[in-house]
This record gives C-alpha cells, structure tokens and sequence, in this order.
C-alpha cells in the first residue's frame, strides 16, 4: 500500500512538467505551458519501492486548454538504461531525493497497468491513502498475463499517443490527448480487447470522463 506524503518537494511536480511537456511529440501547447493538476489515480508497487501516478494535467497555453494523460514513477535512485525517460529530479520533504520518470518507459508501472487492465489491481486515489478511485474503470476480453512477465515495453510517441507493445502481440494505445467522452459513449471502444478510462476536472470546475488508454490486438496506434 503506498502511503501518501503531504510534504513538500522542490521543484514540484508541475514545475517539473513545465519543462518537460513541450519536448514530447504529443504536446500541442503554445510557447510555455501553464500545466494545472486536473485528476489522476494511483497504482500499488507490491515491492513498495516505486511510487507510481497517472496525472492528468490541463494547460491552458494554446488557442484552446488540453487535457494531457502524465504517467509518471517515483523512485529512490535512478533507473538503469532509463535517463532517456527521465523528467527530473526533487527533493521530498519525507523520502529525500526521488527521481521521476515517464512512466511508460519503468517497467513497474507497466506491469501494475497490465495488472489494473486485467482486474488485478485496483486504481487508488491520487491524494488519499487506501482509497480506491471508484472512477477509474477497466476492462479485458484477453487471454490473462501473470504478474511479473512484462518486460521493459517498445514505447513509441505519436502525435497523440504512446503505445506500448506487449509480449502476446497486443498493443496498448495511452491516450496522452484527453478527451471527453459523448455522453453515453461505451467503454471499451469498438475493436478494443481492454480499456482503463477515467475522471478529470475541467477549467469550469465541471467532471469530465474519458478513455485514457484501449487494448488492440490489431496492433493499431
């Protein structure tokens, strides 16, 4: 269970995105980004040692405020092979240094998505410890991946996306570019084998909800 820290950290984390949006493919932002902390969920490391949060953040730098899905993994020491991924550094008011990655690239938090996609793990609540986030939902009509055969996933950065390729050929595509479903829209998409969707703050305060990542066996990005 991961215990949450109200401390403080230097550089915050939106102090560390702001450096970091505007060198991904899928940032759509103008000039500087004014990232706000939208929503998000956490997932459970069973070894306790990497602390891992999906982060939806808004920026309101272009014409029109982007919702972008943030991925990120908290670790005590640097992640080999992995400085590529690497958002930045703070200092925690608790743990001391912490080291922040894109998610995506930690195979950690890949095995726990895998792990949230197949019903065996819970999404937890962003600022609450042991809380589930009963608007995390999920999905999967796949054969079942056990717990710790993931590997470092093939990540590649698309215009609104990144996928991630699985050992049984599958693809998932995390939607970086949020967008509000159609009321009434179904979850999982026509075509998909798996989804996990979720719940986001809009600028006027109103809830949004959303896909944030969908399974294809197809291998479509």
């Amino acid at each position: 269970m991961a215990i949450i820290h109200h401390t403080t950290l230097k550089p915050t984390k939106l102090e560390l995105l702001t450096a970091w949006l505007p060198t991904r493919p899928w940032y759509v932002g103008a000039g500087e980004p004014r990232p706000v902390k939208a929503g998000g969920f956490r997932l459970d490391d069973p070894e306790g040692e990497v602390g891992i949060e999906f982060m939806v953040v808004t920026d309101d730098s272009g014409p029109e405020t982007v919702g972008y899905l943030v991925p990120l993994t908290y670790r005590g020491a640097p992640l080999e092979g992995a400085e590529h991924a690497l958002v930045g550094t703070m200092e925690h008011g608790v743990l001391g240094p912490r080291w922040a990655y894109d998610g995506c690239h930690d195979p950690v938090l890949v095995d726990r998505l895998w792990a949230l996609i197949e019903g065996r793990a819970e999404a937890q609540a962003q600022s609450v410890t042991d809380v589930v986030d009963r608007e995390v939902t999920r999905s999967y009509a796949g054969p079942g991946l056990g717990a710790g055969q993931v590997d470092a996933p093939v990540v590649e950065d698309s215009a609104s996306a990144t996928l991630l390729a699985a050992p049984d050929g599958t693809t998932l595509r995390l939607h970086r570019l949020l967008r509000p479903a159609p009321q009434g829209a179904a979850l999982p998409p026509e075509g998909a084998t798996g989804h996990v969707g979720g719940a986001w703050r809009l600028p006027d305060g109103t809830r949004a909800q959303g896909l944030f990542a969908a399974l294809y066996a197809d291998g479509r990005g």
